[in-house]
């Protein structure tokens, strides 16, 4: 796929594309080999920059966590030719030095998700890509420099800890995960990263911190009321964030050159006389860079 500008997209919560400016707007609805994603994806330009907002769990929640189709969001976001990936998130905090109203900008995760499809490829054409560094450094230079331009309290790097779900953290788990040295839980990022990575597309988490988790022996465990107090509190900031990124994005000369958008070199095993056409053919949308073109 050859990519004639850059499009940003954005996986969050509803509402993030209540942005002033924004223009040529439209829901488009996709479809894709693994099925629809979660919502219709919203697309809009603000000044120079496209972007692509989907709905994590769709509009008004409906979808929890463990049941995202997130093979489809990301191969959604891809085919109509996103080039980079901002994830926003809800998180809770694992240390004490990172409290509520907190955006982490997260550079390493614990998986420990064990229900969901974690993989574009499989029998027929196989692929390992390295997941090292699992996310996009230079895209997460852009956040930083918008949240320090904002003036927002935030954080460069932390290990996110992904939970299964849907119910929250014992206190053991919790106290586990904080040993660990986890920065922050959630239930979204895996295999989100994992699914970019193989799309080869620049992905960049920001975690926003709503609570405690439930170790804290001050603070209440954590509940809904709470999350979605800090949210609604968070919900500008966040907005104001996804549109400095987005300008970022489109001016970035260096991005073409990005090594997430390479990664498929080195990563298919398979050999070409013994992929199975079919598997081919549906993994197309998100390596066809690598695969080629249909004859």
């Amino acid at each position: 796929m050859q990519v004639s500008e850059p499009l940003l997209g954005v996986i969050g919560g509803s509402g993030l594309y209540e942005l002033p400016g924004l223009v040529e707007t439209r829901w488009v609805s996709v479809d894709t080999p693994w099925g629809a994603p979660s919502d219709q994806v919203f697309l809009g330009r603000l000044g120079a920059a496209r972007l692509a907002f989907l709905p994590r769990h769709g509009r008004g929640h409906r979808i929890p966590p463990s049941e995202v189709n997130y093979r489809a969001n990301i191969a959604a976001l891809k085919s109509l030719g996103a080039t980079d990936v901002l994830s926003l998130s809800a998180v809770g905090s694992l240390r004490a030095d990172m409290p509520p109203g907190t955006f982490v900008i997260v550079d390493q995760y614990i998986d420990r998700t064990i229900a969901r499809a974690k993989s574009f490829f499989g029998s027929g054409c196989v692929a390992h890509v390295s997941m090292a560094e699992p996310v996009c450094a230079r895209l997460g230079d852009h956040v930083q420099r918008t949240l320090q331009a904002q003036g927002v309290p935030h954080v460069r790097g932390g290990c996110y800890m992904v939970m299964e779900g849907p119910q929250f953290s014992t206190r053991a788990e919790s106290e586990l995960y904080r040993s660990w040295n986890c920065s922050v839980i959630g239930m979204t990022n895996m295999p989100e990263a994992k699914l970019a990575r193989e799309a080869e597309l620049c992905y960049c988490s920001v975690s926003m911190v709503t609570d405690y988790d439930c170790w804290h022996a001050v603070h209440e465990a954590v509940t809904v009321d709470a999350v979605l107090r800090v949210l609604l509190a968070n919900a500008q900031t966040a907005r104001t964030l996804v549109g400095g990124v987005a300008q970022g994005v489109a001016a970035d000369p260096h991005a073409a050159a990005c090594a997430c958008r390479h990664v498929l070199d080195s990563a298919l095993i398979t050999p070409p006389e013994a992929r199975d056409p079919a598997t081919v053919e549906r993994l197309r949308v998100i390596a066809e860079r690598v695969l080629g073109a249909a004859t």
